[in-house]
C-alpha cells in the first residue's frame, strides 16, 4: 500500500497544480486585468494569501466525499461488495477522481477556460460512484442542485456587479463634480464592500475556524459586528487617505478619469488579497480533502467514518501546489478573465469583484449552490454589458459556457474509465 500512498501524494499535488493554475487564478484576473497590479505583483500578492488561507483556514477535517454524492458508508455494505474489497476500490476510485479531475482543471488552463473545481471533482465522484456502487445510489437530486449553480452562480454575480457599476459611474465618473462623488461616495462604498469582504471571510474562508470562534463567544452576532467595524474602519482610513486629491472643475476627463481609477486601483487590491484568502483555505479542500481521505482509509481501512483529520503534511502539500500552480501556468486563465472577456479598469474590476464577494455571501446565507468560478465571470460580464453588447467578447464567452457544460461528463466518463483501469491492475 505504500504505492498508493505515494500515488495519492503525486495525484493529489497534481490536483492543487491545476486548481492553482486554473481556480486561483480567478482571484487576481481582474486586478491584472485592469493593470492595477503586474502579473509577477498578482502571483506574489495571490501565492501569500492563497497560501496562508490554506495553512491557517485550511485544515481541520475533510469529508471523505465531500460533496455529498455518494455515501462512503455503501462501501462497507457486504451486499454491494460481497469480496470485502470495498475499502479498496474506494482507494483507487478516489484516485481515478483526483487524477479525471486534475486533467480536465490542467487542459481547460491550457485553453484559457474558467472553469468550476467543485464541478470537477463532483462529475468524477459522480462517474466513480455510478460504476462502483450502482447509479441507484449516486445522490442525483444533489448533482441536479449543483448543475443548476451554472445559471445561479453568473446570473447573480452579473446583475449584482452591473448594478454596483452603474452606481460608481452615475456617482463619481459621470458626476458633474466628480471631485465631491469622489470623496463622498468612495468611502460611502468602502464600508459595504469591508464589511462583505470580512463576512465572506468568516462565512467562506475562516468556517472552519467557527469552533474556535465558538469557544471565544464569537457567533454570528459578534462576526456581522465585528465586519461591520471593519467597514466602518475601512471607510475612514479612505476618506483620510484621499483627501489631497482634488479634481478641478475643468479637469480633462483623462486627468480626471486617472485620478479616480487610482484611488479604485487600490480598493480592487486589496478586494483581491480578501477573495485570495477565503479562496485558498476553502478550495484548498478540493485538492487535500481526496488524498486526507484516501491517507485516512489505508490507516484503518473503516469506511464509516463520515470525516478524517487533515494531517499537517497533507495540509502543506495542497497548499504548495496551489502556488506553484498560480505563478506557472496561472497566466492563460487571469488573461481569460482580466482581457478577454471585455476590457477591465479598476472601477470595473472593482465592481466585478465586489459583485461576486457579494453574491458569495448571499448564497453561503441562503444556501443557494454557487461556484465562485462561474460567479467571478458572471461579474466580468456584468461590467462588460454596462457599456452594451458590443463591449463584450462573445466568441470566449460562448466558449467558456461550452466548457462549463463539458466539465461533469468529461470528468465522470475518464475517472470511470482510470477507475476500471486502476482496479484490474491493483485490486
Amino acid at each position: 500500500m505504500d504505492f498508493a500512498l505515494w500515488m495519492a501524494i503525486a495525484f493529489g499535488f497534481y490536483m492543487a497544480w491545476s486548481i492553482g493554475a486554473n481556480d486561483a487564478a480567478n482571484a487576481m484576473g481582474t486586478s491584472v486585468g485592469s493593470k492595477a497590479v503586474s502579473f509577477r505583483e498578482a502571483v506574489i500578492i495571490a501565492a501569500i494569501f492563497e497560501f496562508a488561507g490554506a495553512m491557517i483556514a485550511g485544515g481541520g477535517v475533510a469529508d471523505t466525499m465531500r460533496s455529498g454524492i455518494v455515501d462512503p458508508a455503501l462501501f462497507a455494505d457486504p451486499t454491494l461488495f460481497p469480496a470485502g474489497n470495498g475499502a479498496e476500490l474506494f482507494i483507487w476510485g478516489m484516485m481515478a477522481s483526483l487524477i479525471s479531475a486534475a486533467l480536465w482543471l490542467h487542459i481547460a488552463a491550457y485553453l484559457g477556460w474558467p472553469v468550476s473545481t467543485t464541478h470537477s471533482i463532483v462529475g468524477a465522484i459522480t462517474g466513480f460512484g455510478a460504476v462502483s456502487v450502482g447509479i441507484a445510489n449516486v445522490e442525483w437530486l444533489k448533482l441536479l442542485t449543483i448543475a443548476a449553480s451554472w445559471l445561479t452562480s453568473p446570473l447573480l454575480g452579473g446583475v449584482l456587479s452591473f448594478i454596483i457599476f452603474l452606481v460608481i459611474r452615475k456617482a463619481i465618473l459621470d458626476a458633474k463634480n466628480a471631485n465631491l462623488g469622489l470623496r463622498l461616495v468612495s468611502p460611502i462604498l468602502a464600508m459595504p464592500v469591508f464589511m462583505t469582504l470580512t463576512l465572506v471571510l468568516f462565512t467562506k474562508g475562516l468556517k472552519k475556524l467557527h469552533g474556535t470562534f465558538a469557544e471565544y463567544g464569537i457567533g454570528n452576532i459578534e462576526m456581522i459586528g465585528i465586519s461591520a467595524l471593519v467597514g466602518v474602519l475601512s471607510s475612514l482610513v479612505l476618506a483620510f487617505a484621499i483627501r489631497k486629491i482634488h479634481i478641478a472643475a475643468d479637469e480633462s476627463s483623462e486627468s480626471k478619469y486617472a485620478k479616480i481609477e487610482k484611488v479604485f486601483r487600490y480598493l480592487q487590491v486589496i478586494t483581491a488579497c480578501f477573495v485570495a484568502f477565503a479562496h485558498g483555505s476553502n478550495d484548498v479542500a478540493n485538492s487535500i480533502g481526496p488524498v486526507a481521505a484516501i491517507v485516512g482509509t489505508l490507516e484503518t481501512m473503516d469506511m464509516t467514518a463520515g470525516k478524517v483529520p487533515i494531517p499537517s503534511w497533507v495540509l502543506l502539500l495542497g497548499a504548495v501546489g496551489i502556488v506553484v500552480g498560480l505563478a506557472t501556468y496561472g497566466y492563460r486563465v487571469i488573461e481569460t478573465i482580466g482581457t478577454k472577456i471585455t476590457e477591465i479598469t479598476p472601477t470595473r474590476g472593482f465592481a466585478a469583484e465586489f459583485g461576486a464577494a457579494s453574491t458569495i455571501l448571499i448564497g453561503s446565507h441562503f444556501g443557494i449552490p454557487l461556484s465562485t468560478t462561474h460567479t467571478v465571470v458572471g461579474s466580468v460580464i456584468g461590467v462588460g454589458f454596462a457599456r452594451g453588447m458590443n463591449a463584450l467578447n462573445l466568441k470566449i464567452i460562448i466558449n467558456i459556457l461550452k466548457s462549463w457544460l463539458y466539465t461533469i461528463p468529461f470528468c465522470g466518463i475518464l475517472t470511470i474509465i482510470l477507475y476500471y483501469l486502476f482496479t484490474a491492475i491493483f485490486v
